[in-house]
């Protein structure tokens, strides 16, 4: 029992600041949403083909920082310390050098990507006037995150929750400046974001160096061997962490068949799940670090009563959550969307969607787990089989059956198919690990 309130204060005490973070995160996402809104559906459409861009982005630099959370928090629970400090700053230039070639292969490759996603062609000029902007922001939004996850590593979870509270309000102030007072429009929305990155760099990053958090490889050896370490984990969990932006393209082209009204609700009801998820988001941030310290440590018992807390925590308020969006879901969906043609849809969307936000939560969890415990090709399997054998075949069955609600009914049924499989994969990986820990001790008790 002590154990337990033990392990529930030092997983508090490391989750509360990021879903304040990750919460205020989510907000300036919902009010960016409904800024842009007020300038008719063609920018909301827009919006929604360029969340599944960010979505690819995204997966990138989280691959990376759960590399970067993974390695150098099992660095310092072995007491490597200053391996730890010197394997941040590699994984700083290599993720920046990373994001930026995608940033850039997207730009030049923009209309086909357009093209693919099903967006009409006369909204292309205004997704150029916006990915140009857009493009750069994410860049920042990375190197941003990267310095997050550093301080993840460290066990230090308050500054990068201080730096997402900042940015956020900042973007959320500058939002209405750029978009309607310097009368920049849609990219006004894009402006505000970078600038609220660029000043986030000056909070985070001055603190990371006088913490000595950074540092540098004393060889170009040491600087490949630890970029190998890093690819040989960030590969397999970018692989599964692009596959919701492969799926959420797919997904997108689907629902563009309804009409640029569906894909405005579509798109805000993206963010809407963002927020949804804060709880599940800054979990998967604040337990990698103390589950990469416990497998360092070989304490596989830590492990299972952190992973059970955790997912309580996640069921409990994923179904407070569902039940609070279906009581207000009239109101919310027509403040959102500002256009009863987008309203309508949001409607479903808010109403049936949430309910499988738990599931989804213990999903999301399993993944970030099993990366956490050495086992990226476990965390690549949930991934795949979450989205490509249980969200795309129920979301594209559910169209057919009974058009854009049965799309809803099917993404629903979906994610409780995928919670159900992940907890399974699991509970067989973290039994095996604990096994191969157990022989090991057996193997040195015997030497």
């Amino acid at each position: 029992m002590d154990n337990n309130k033990n392990l529930s204060r030092q997983l508090f005490q490391m989750t509360w600041p990021m879903v304040i973070g990750v919460l205020s995160l989510m907000s300036f996402q919902l009010v960016d949403s409904i800024f842009i809104g007020r300038l008719g559906v063609e920018p909301l459409a827009v919006v929604g083909y360029t969340i599944p861009i960010y979505q690819l982005v995204i997966g990138f630099q989280v691959g990376i920082g759960i590399a970067t959370t993974a390695l150098i928090s099992q660095r310092l629970g072995a007491g490597k310390e200053h391996d730890a400090r010197a394997l941040g700053g590699t994984i700083l230039i290599f993720g920046s050098f990373t994001i930026a070639l995608l940033c850039l292969f997207i730009w030049l490759f923009r209309h086909i990507v357009l093209g693919a996603l099903g967006a009409e062609a006369s909204l292309t000029p205004l997704a150029e006037e916006l990915w140009s902007v857009f493009l750069v922001a994410a860049l920042c939004g990375a190197i941003l995150y990267f310095g997050y996850s550093i301080c993840r590593a460290h066990g230090n979870t308050m500054l990068p929750g201080v730096g997402m509270v900042f940015t956020s309000l900042l973007n959320m102030a500058l939002d209405p400046l750029f978009i309607f007072y310097f009368e920049l429009g849609l990219a006004g929305a894009a402006w505000a974001t970078l600038a609220s990155f660029l000043a986030g760099f000056l909070l985070i990053f001055p603190k990371t160096f006088a913490n000595h958090w950074l540092g540098l490889a004393s060889s170009l050896q040491q600087f490949l061997m630890h970029v190998r370490e890093t690819v040989s984990i960030s590969l397999p969990a970018m692989v599964s962490q692009m596959m919701p932006a492969i799926a959420a393209i797919m997904a997108t082209y689907l629902v563009s068949s309804f009409g640029t009204e569906v894909v405005a609700a579509w798109g805000m009801g993206v963010r809407l799940e963002f927020f949804g998820i804060v709880l599940v988001l800054a979990l998967t941030m604040s337990m990698p670090p103390m589950i990469g310290r416990f497998y360092g440590a070989g304490d596989i018992l830590q492990i299972k009563a952190l992973v059970a807390l955790g997912v309580k925590f996640v069921i409990a308020w994923q179904i407070v959550f569902a039940i609070l969006l279906a009581i207000f879901a009239s109101p919310l969906s027509h403040l959102m969307a500002g256009k009863e043609a987008v309203a309508i849809p949001l409607f479903w969307i808010v109403m049936i969607l949430p309910i499988s936000y738990a599931p989804l939560g213990v999903c999301m969890l399993c993944v970030s787990i099993c990366n956490a415990i050495a086992a990226p090709q476990r965390a690549l399997t949930i991934s795949f089989l979450r989205l490509f054998i249980c969200y795309l075949p129920f979301l594209f069955a559910g169209s057919l059956i009974a058009d854009f609600e049965g799309l809803i009914v099917g993404a629903t049924l979906g994610n409780f198919c995928a919670g159900l499989l992940a907890w399974r994969l699991y509970q067989v990986r973290i039994k095996k690990a604990s096994e191969q820990m157990l022989s090991d001790r057996g193997s040195l008790t015997t030497a």
